[in-house]
């Protein structure tokens, strides 16, 4: 039971972030860390839009690569962190010392929250 709580709860504390501030919001009245005039929100959506062009620009393949070559880039991320679950998994049967799996499945936590963490955030904040 502990390994899957260290699975799931790195993927629940944004939501658990969210909530509390919007209790504080709700005891203090204020509007939190929102823009308070049009200028803010204008100036604040541009900067979102230079940081992801930015993220974009170092995402980008070279020109010339095979399209696999670009597509295996891609999902390298995804690809290593299956490879960390299965590894994760595989210590359930394979006799290991017990500080052994915990580091792996520790690692298989913080992958579990990059995969899922995004979309089970977004889904609660709803």
């Amino acid at each position: 039971m502990g390994s899957v709580l260290s699975l799931v709860i790195p993927a629940l504390i944004p939501a658990l972030a969210d909530g509390l501030r919007g209790v504080f919001s709700r005891l203090t009245g204020g509007a939190g860390a929102k823009p308070q005039t049009v200028e803010e929100q204008i100036k604040l959506m541009a900067a979102e839009n230079e940081r992801l062009k930015a993220l974009a620009e170092l995402d980008k393949p070279a020109e010339n690569i095979s399209l696999w070559v670009a597509d295996l880039r891609a999902s390298f991320r995804y690809i290593a962190g299956g490879l960390i679950i299965l590894g994760a998994v595989s210590t359930l049967y394979a006799p290991v010392a017990q500080d052994v799996q915990e580091a792996v499945w520790n690692l298989a936590g913080s992958v579990f929250a990059f995969l899922f963490g995004d979309r089970m955030y977004l889904k609660f904040k709803r």
